[in-house]
């Protein structure tokens, strides 16, 4: 489980969906670029919540361990999707109109 700060929230998700919207920040600030992540977590109270995350270059997001015993949310979905954009991101398909 990770403490993900955002603006003055702070949510507990599961590590890999911490580490997956930590680096999806990541890929989309060297890109210029922005997009909205929700992902289920749990708040600051202990309740179970669908937090949505404006990602860009100035997203103020920190991710940090925790010893909190709790179940995570499960985001497997969100994760692949994730991974997806990342992947698309990193590695864009040719446009196939590109000479050799």
């Amino acid at each position: 489980m990770k403490r993900v700060t955002y603006d003055d929230a702070t949510y507990l998700i599961a590590a890999d969906a911490a580490e997956a919207l930590s680096e999806y920040a990541r890929v989309l600030a060297h890109a210029g670029s922005a997009d909205a992540v929700t992902l289920r977590c749990l708040s600051s109270d202990g309740d179970a919540v669908q937090a949505t995350f404006l990602l860009h270059a100035h997203t103020p997001l920190l991710v940090e361990p925790t010893s909190c015993e709790l179940d995570a949310p499960d985001n497997g979905d969100a994760i692949g999707e994730l991974r997806d954009r990342i992947d698309r991101m990193q590695h864009p398909a040719s446009r196939g109109n590109e000479q050799p």
